[in-house]
């Protein structure tokens, strides 16, 4: 039975302090509160704007059939081709679903598109936005898996040598399946290993791409749900936006200005330079041959001289029109493009995301709309029962843990176990046998130089023998303790690992594999609010 605990960690992150606590930070970036009379204001809002909702739910049932669509997210898709509004959230298509905010980000659109519904009594449909066109394939590439309290990275070794997009990144089947199986052999052998083992070597052996792995991971996981995907880089979405890509590359000067300005403004209040706008930039990336190329603007045409492209708008709006899947959009056209796309009522962001869409208002002004309401996703940290156990046997809370008191603990437990009265025997014997080592030269004198030095390199060789008797005698010490050490490790690397939450490392099949198959349900029955609380959930 799971057990839930709120905890309010200190906000390292200024811009998220303000978010929560600055009313005229929200306002200032922001067209809307995250508070209940923000949603039917900004429903209000979204009834006066057209949308090709036949459109975008064919593309996405078409997008999804190959995965399966549970009858949720049938009937989700009918009432998006209807009359429904949207939460939308999303993320790159990690290996292995990427690390825990993944799931935490999809289960924070799912509760609030419930909650909405039932607040609004109009439907509310969860979207998970793949963001597939990303090419920086490094950051997706790995996973971290964790043995005896120590960290360590397990990196896929594909190599990539242009800028493919994930959704164009065709993996190795046969790398990918031995790296899955030995991530799975760090995450030890449990009753539920085989079962989940052979659903993700399925996967790996159905798909291709880092994308369609992610997808139908996301979507076993989620089904019953009936949250629906879609991939950013999927072609039949991108003819869909083919009018608005004719938006962004019309209005691109006015846009890159626009959030060049606010960025500015952001940075001089403090809150740094999220994604260094350039004032020619166009936000927008070119699928070349070799690979997605960002585009810039010079003396009237889009640009990019290290591959040679230089096209006039004319041309640019052609493509648009002709081959609108040769267009990419970046950081600062996505949300753009979500908007233009989805009736958004909420987007759900983590705290990278929510500091560069701070930018983004006036642009959303430029083509006629609002921002959606930004609701901050959910984080959460999930104690295993073996980490239950090492918290109650040293007495210490996952605040403690949380607060970076485990290596102050650990190093008070080090100082009981210190033998120094040997370390003070082993200080004495050295000072004697320097300073007989000192009487002999003394009785040679300085004249006989070889033996001088013969001398000193014998010295030395007692010296190094003296320190290996030190770490020799310390290894001895450790590892009678080694129990002990292990559980501080354990506590330290589950629940901040590398210093780090641990929804940004881990992927949760570590912890599938412990507590089973019903992992995300389970979560989902929990009281969880969305009240900007951290969530520690007992396994």
């Amino acid at each position: 039975m799971m057990e839930l605990e709120l905890m309010q960690l200190p906000e390292q992150n200024e811009i998220m302090q303000s978010y929560y606590n600055d009313k005229s930070f929200i306002h200032t970036y922001f067209d809307y509160e995250n508070e209940a009379s923000s949603f039917p204001e900004r429903l209000e809002e979204l009834k006066q704007r057209a949308f090709n909702r036949k459109g975008i739910a064919q593309v996405i049932r078409s997008f999804m059939e190959p995965f399966g669509l549970s009858e949720s997210a049938v009937r989700h898709l009918e009432e998006l081709a209807d009359d429904a509004v949207t939460v939308v959230g999303g993320q790159q298509a990690g290996i292995l679903t990427g690390p825990l905010y993944s799931i935490h980000k999809a289960i924070t659109v799912l509760l609030l598109a419930r909650q909405q519904r039932s607040v609004l009594d109009v439907p509310v449909v969860p979207i998970f936005w793949v963001a597939g066109e990303d090419h920086d394939l490094n950051e997706i590439n790995h996973v971290y898996t964790e043995t005896e309290g120590r960290l360590t990275k397990e990196q896929i070794q594909d190599q990539f040598v242009l800028k493919l997009m994930a959704s164009e990144a065709v993996y190795d089947q046969q790398e990918m399946t031995i790296f899955v199986k030995d991530v799975f052999k760090k995450f030890g052998e449990t009753s539920y290993t085989g079962e989940l083992l052979a659903e993700v070597l399925h996967a790996v052996e159905i798909e291709q791409t880092f994308t369609g792995f992610f997808v139908r991971l996301m979507n076993g996981l989620f089904a019953e749900e009936g949250l629906l995907f879609i991939d950013s880089a999927y072609e039949p979405l991108r003819k869909l936006e083919s009018d608005y890509f004719h938006m962004l590359i019309t209005k691109s000067e006015a846009i890159a200005a626009a959030v060049s300005d606010k960025e500015r403004q952001f940075a001089l209040e403090g809150f740094g330079i999220p994604v260094e706008a350039q004032t020619d930039a166009a936000h927008l990336f070119y699928v070349h041959s070799t690979g997605r190329v960002l585009l810039s603007r010079e003396d009237g045409y889009f640009v990019n001289e290290s591959v040679g492209i230089r096209f006039t708008e004319a041309e640019l709006l052609t493509i648009a029109k002709e081959e609108p899947w040769l267009l990419s959009n970046n950081v600062t056209t996505r949300p753009l493009m979500q908007d233009l796309v989805f009736p958004v009522l909420a987007f759900v962001g983590g705290p990278g995301e929510i500091a560069y869409w701070a930018l983004l208002k006036e642009a959303f002004h430029l083509l006629e709309m609002k921002m959606p309401i930004i609701v901050p996703r959910m984080s959460l940290t999930l104690v295993s029962r073996r980490v239950q156990k090492a918290l109650k046997e040293k007495s210490f809370t996952v605040a403690d843990v949380m607060a970076g008191s485990v290596p102050q603990a650990r190093e008070a437990f080090l100082e009981t176990i210190r033998d120094d009265q040997f370390e003070t025997d082993v200080n004495e014997v050295q000072k004697m046998l320097v300073d007989e080592y000192e009487k002999i030269g003394n009785r040679i004198g300085m004249e006989e130089k070889m033996l001088q030095e013969l001398l000193k390199k014998n010295l030395q060789f007692h010296s190094l023998q003296f320190d290996y008797l030190r770490r020799k005698a310390e290894e001895v010490s450790l590892h009678k303790h080694e129990a002990t050490l292990r559980t501080f490790n354990l506590m330290e690397a589950e629940l901040l690992p590398n210093g780090a939450l641990q929804e940004r490392i881990y992927t949760p099949y570590m912890y599938l594999n412990h507590h089973g198959p019903t992992l995300i349900q389970d979560l989902l029955q929990l009281p969880l609010e969305l009240d900007g609380t951290h969530k520690v959930v007992f396994l």
